[in-house]
């Protein structure tokens, strides 16, 4: 099980990133975020920083289907996210192991763009 505090400290590991304020986190690298906390939006509310949730930049739409329908337990995406290749991943059923791979994969994507 992964926490926000895995996120910063992967994060923060990798070249070049930059920690942007928020109420929850927002790491970048090159101007370009790659993961942060899920702004959650429900009608009528407030947006809500969930740091439970972290979405992560996954380069394409192939990538982001290939994670949300293989692993829907962990993976999800809302329609706000339609047209971004973004999804958010439920950090309490993450490994640290696997959530190390997916926060670098998205820091290199964003790396070589």
């Amino acid at each position: 099980m992964a926490d926000a505090e895995d996120v910063r400290r992967i994060a923060l590991s990798l070249d070049g990133v930059r920690e942007i304020e928020s109420d929850g986190f927002d790491f970048r690298v090159g101007g370009q975020g790659f993961v942060w906390s899920y702004p959650e939006r429900e009608p009528g509310r407030r947006r809500v920083i969930r740091t439970d949730i972290a979405v992560l930049y996954v380069g394409d739409e192939a990538e982001k289907q290939a994670l949300v329908l293989g692993e829907p337990e962990l993976f999800f995406s809302t329609p706000s996210y339609d047209s971004f290749p973004l999804v958010m991943v439920r950090l309490e059923r993450v490994t640290v192991e696997r959530l190390e791979e997916l926060v670098t994969d998205a820091w290199r994507m964003r790396c070589e763009r």
